[in-house]
C-alpha cells in the first residue's frame, strides 16, 4: 500500500520518486551524505528492534529502497521522512484537544494465533511495534511505545493517509468544491482526457475500481508501483497510458498511483495544497497537538494522495475520534457532509472489504492500513479506536496481520461493556 516512484533508485539515494536528492536535501542531510560512507551502520538483532533517536542521523538511509531498508537503518527512516524528502507542513493550532486517561491494566490480555498465546510484550516485540494507543469512549486506555520512539516521534504512515484523502474528499464536496463523487475525473484532470479514464468517476477512483492496469507488487522491483515517475505530470501521463482491463466500477484493484490521482483531484478542486486544506478543515479545528508532515512530488509539488502523512501518535487518535463524531467539530460544523463517513465505509460494487479508501472488516468495523504494519482499527459500536505504528521486516506477512487481527480483536474483548 504504497506511493507511486518512491522505490526506483539510481545512484547514491537518488531516486525518481521519494528520495531524489538533487537540490533537495537540507544541510545535515548533506553533510551526512558526505560522511557516510565511513559511518558503520548499527546492526540490531530484529527481534528486539530498538534504537536510541539520538543516533537516527548515523543510521538515516543513504540508498536504496525503502521497500528493503532493515534494522535501523527502518527505523531512523521512518521517523524522519522529513529529512530524508521535501514535505508539506501540516500546523497545529493553539488549542489542543484533550485527551483524558483512563489507563488499564493490559498484562492479563492474551490473544491467539494458529493455538499459541501471547500477550501485549509478546505483540509489541512480534509485529516491531513503534506505537500502539488504544481509545475507549474517547479516553486512553493503553499508550505505549516501542522502538525508541515516544510522544513527539513522528512516523510515516504510508497508506493510512489514503484514508485522508477520503475525508478531504467529502470536505471538498461539503464546501462546494466537488459536485459529487459521481463527477468525472477528467473534469478536475483534463490530461487524462482520451485516455483509460474516460467515463471514470471520483467514485471509481476512491473505490480502486477504475478498471484501469495497474501492478502493486511490492516485492517486484519492475512493479508499476516501484517504477512509476513521482512528478505529479509525468505519473499523469504514466497513468494515462495504462490500459483498461474491466469496466469502471466492476473489478477492484489496489492502486497507489490512482490515490495520488485522488490527491490531485482534491488539489486541482480546491485550488490549494492538500496540506494546507487538512490544516484549516481538521488539524487546527479539532486540535491535534503537534504539526505534521506530508511528502510531496518534489520541492514545489502537491502532496502524494497515496501516501505518507507523518503525525504523532495520539493525533492519529484524534483523527480517528473526528471519524466515529461523523465528522462533526467541537461547535458543531461539518467537516465532511451528513452521511459521508457511512457512504465510505459501506462495500463497494468491486470489493466487499474496501470503501471509499477505507478497508472494511465486514462487521462494522473498518481500518485505515498502511505496509510494514501502520493503521487505525475503527469500531463505533464499541467506540474503540486502536492506532498502532510499526517497523514490521517486510511491507506485508500473513502471520504479522494475523497477530495484529488477533491483537485487536483481544483489546476489543478485553474492553468490551466499559
Amino acid at each position: 500500500m504504497f506511493l507511486s516512484g518512491l522505490f526506483k533508485t539510481s545512484g547514491l539515494f537518488k531516486t525518481s520518486g521519494l528520495f531524489e536528492t538533487s537540490g533537495l536535501l537540507n544541510a545535515s542531510l548533506l553533510v551526512l551524505l558526505a560522511v557516510a560512507p565511513f559511518l558503520a551502520l548499527a546492526q540490531t538483532d530484529d527481534s528486539v528492534r530498538w534504537l536510541d533517536p539520538a543516533d537516527d542521523a548515523k543510521n538515516l538511509p543513504t540508498d536504496g529502497s525503502i521497500l528493503f531498508w532493515s534494522g535501523d537503518q527502518q527505523i531512523a527512516g521512518f521517523r524522519n521522512t522529513a529529512v530524508l524528502s521535501p514535505v508539506r507542513q501540516v500546523s497545529a493550532g493553539n488549542d489542543v484537544m484533550a485527551l483524558t486517561r483512563d489507563e488499564r491494566d493490559f498484562s492479563a490480555l492474551r490473544y491467539e494465533v494458529n493455538g499459541d498465546s501471547f500477550d501485549l510484550a509478546d505483540y509489541m516485540q512480534h509485529n516491531h511495534v513503534g506505537g500502539v494507543l488504544v481509545l475507549k469512549n474517547g479516553e486512553i486506555m493503553l499508550e505505549q511505545y516501542g522502538l525508541g520512539n515516544n510522544e513527539n516521534t513522528h512516523w510515516v504512515s504510508f497508506s493510512m493517509t489514503k484514508s485522508v484523502v477520503s475525508l478531504l474528499t467529502g470536505a471538498a464536496i461539503a464546501d462546494g468544491y466537488i459536485n459529487s463523487v459521481n463527477d468525472p475525473v477528467t473534469d478536475y484532470l483534463p490530461q487524462l482526457r482520451g485516455s483509460a479514464y474516460d467515463g471514470v468517476s471520483i467514485r471509481h477512483v476512491l473505490q480502486m475500481a477504475s478498471g484501469t492496469d495497474w501492478n502493486e507488487d511490492y516485492a517486484d522491483p519492475q512493479s508499476d508501483v516501484a517504477t512509476s515517475p513521482s512528478d505529479m505530470l509525468a505519473l499523469m501521463q504514466f497513468m494515462g497510458e495504462k490500459e483498461r482491463v474491466a469496466a469502471p466500477g466492476e473489478r477492484f484493484n489496489y492502486n497507489t498511483g490512482e490515490t495520488n490521482l485522488a490527491g490531485a483531484i482534491v488539489r486541482a478542486a480546491i485550488g490549494n495544497n492538500l496540506a494546507a486544506y487538512l490544516t484549516r478543515k481538521i488539524w487546527q479545528p479539532w486540535g491535534m497537538e503537534s504539526d505534521a508532515t506530508w511528502i510531496s512530488h518534489g520541492p514545489q509539488g502537491g502532496e502524494l494522495g497515496g501516501c505518507c502523512l507523518a503525525p504523532v501518535l495520539r493525533d492519529w487518535g484524534r483523527l480517528a475520534l473526528l471519524v466515529m463524531n461523523d465528522g462533526v467539530l467541537h461547535d458543531g460544523t461539518r467537516v465532511v457532509p451528513e452521511g459521508w463517513i457511512a457512504e465510505s465505509t459501506e462495500p463497494s460494487p468491486g470489493s466487499d472489504n474496501y470503501g471509499y479508501l477505507w478497508w472494511l472488516n465486514g462487521d462494522g468495523s473498518f481500518r485505515a492500513s498502511g505496509i510494514f504494519g501502520q493503521g487505525i482499527y475503527l469500531n463505533p459500536e464499541e467506540e474503540l479506536v486502536i492506532v498502532v505504528q510499526g517497523a514490521w521486516p517486510q511491507a506485508t506477512g500473513n502471520s504479522l496481520g494475523r497477530h495484529r487481527d488477533s491483537f485487536f480483536k483481544a483489546v476489543e474483548a478485553m474492553l468490551h461493556g466499559e
